[in-house]
């Protein structure tokens, strides 16, 4: 009955989308939400929910939930299948949300790893499935996947199958993963979707305002879920919150911003972000990317005038340009834009190209009304699900490419060639 009840929640919540007839692309309808339960076939002691991400240059941490305590936090991992050499011990959490209690949350970083080479796993017991991962390189060529507010709907299951087959080395993930809204299993369901993705490559995200969850009274401290399911390495850099943190990569230098937490010149988040920036070797990194959720330039009608948008963008738009930061990511609007280099609001060939990519998927639909006319700086934007591509091909060069989901396949409408520098420092 709970499971009914369920379904009949997430359907009911499922927005209608009325077409917009002044694009020549028809837009697909909305596709209904989707619950995963826990697999009848694993044990309460089985991991799920197995996601990896990167620490430091050689390290990974490996993330998962057993329904069961007691379970080690082990990590046995080796370059061959069912052979381990390797033992790492880590660290198990749990938190409660209202009346939800979570399984036990394991974390176990093992390292040092060799670059560009496929690892193979288990977590827990011996018993465990064999899950295996690749390492990134250790530089150029490096591919990552880009995609913001994935949600769970069937329109996300149609992006992470197109995602899962581009090669892909590294996953940037600015913001609104699960949409769990304060319902709890939620997240679970989220960690088994994304499973046979996350736990085969990295998986770097921020968060967005569905992770939020504070609700007066009843839960008054933001982001338990988020920080307590999805840590990433943020002491690594400095930072003192898992909101805002940066890490380096094949030759990239790439930065997560948190949009609802401090952001004014006297927050930490503001001091964590000078001090990075100034840290930051264009030799050894010759690139800079920022990723954050809430967009500083949107010409879509959704989400105009949020102070997480242009108070931020007033905050901290000068550092950016300064750094000479290469590309933003942003999320938030569910819809795709690319607009050219900017900065305070004007072409500026020294200033960050900015990218929304918040059409993973998710439950509330497409942002389909855009500003018209369209302001001279967006280049291209359209209201379909999808997901980037960001090919780095060497100091250099870089390929952009948007695929739209079209009728299930991966489309591209959308590629530049990027360079760097844009101009000289």
């Amino acid at each position: 009955m709970a499971t009914i009840k369920l379904h009949a929640f997430l359907f009911l919540s499922s927005i209608i989308l009325s077409i917009d007839l002044s694009f020549s692309y028809e837009r697909p309808p909305p596709r209904k939400s989707i619950f995963l339960s826990l697999s009848q076939h694993l044990h309460s002691s089985s991991p799920q929910q197995v996601h990896i991400s990167m620490v430091g240059s050689d390290k990974m941490r490996i993330s998962w939930i057993t329904e069961d305590s007691g379970t080690p936090a082990t990590v046995k991992y080796g370059t061959s299948p069912g052979i381990y050499p390797f033992s790492v011990n880590g660290d198990t959490t749990k938190y409660k949300y209202i009346l939800y209690k979570s399984g036990d949350i394991h974390n176990v970083v093992i390292g040092p790893l060799k670059p560009n080479t496929v690892y193979y796993y288990i977590c827990g017991p011996f018993s465990s499935p064999e899950f295996s991962f690749k390492t990134p390189p250790a530089g150029f060529p490096i591919k990552f996947a880009v995609v913001g507010d994935l949600g769970q709907t069937d329109w996300t299951k149609s992006t992470l199958d197109h995602i899962s087959k581009s090669n892909y080395d590294v996953m940037l993930l600015p913001g609104d993963l699960s949409y769990a809204d304060t319902l709890q299993t939620l997240w679970d369901s989220f960690g088994r979707l994304v499973e046979p993705l996350a736990s085969r490559r990295p998986w770097m995200v921020t968060q967005g305002n569905h992770e939020i969850e504070k609700i007066p009274i009843l839960h008054r401290q933001s982001f338990t879920s988020y920080n307590a399911r999805w840590l990433m390495p943020f002491e690594q850099s400095g930072s003192t919150s898992n909101l805002y943190y940066s890490f380096e990569v094949s030759g990239l230098h790439i930065i997560m911003l948190g949009s609802y937490t401090d952001f004014g010149p006297s927050s930490a988040q503001y001091k964590w972000l000078n001090n990075d920036l100034k840290k930051v070797d264009r030799k050894k990194t010759p690139w800079v990317i920022v990723l954050v959720h809430a967009p500083w330039y949107n010409s879509n009608n959704a989400h105009q005038g949020e102070y997480e948008s242009y108070g931020m963008k007033s905050s901290m738009e000068d550092l950016l340009f300064k750094a000479r930061v290469d590309i933003v990511f942003a999320g938030h609007d569910h819809a795709y834009e690319r607009f050219t280099r900017v900065s305070k609001d004007k072409a500026n060939n020294c200033g960050p190209i900015y990218i929304t990519i918040g059409d993973g998927g998710n439950k509330e639909g497409l942002a389909t009304k855009y500003i018209d006319p369209k302001p001279e700086i967006s280049i291209f934007r359209e209201a379909s699900f999808g997901h980037g591509e960001l090919d780095v091909v060497n100091a250099t060069h870089a390929q952009w490419s948007w695929h739209r989901n079209d009728d299930d396949e991966a489309v591209i409408a959308d590629s530049i060639w990027i360079t760097n520098p844009s101009c000289k420092q």
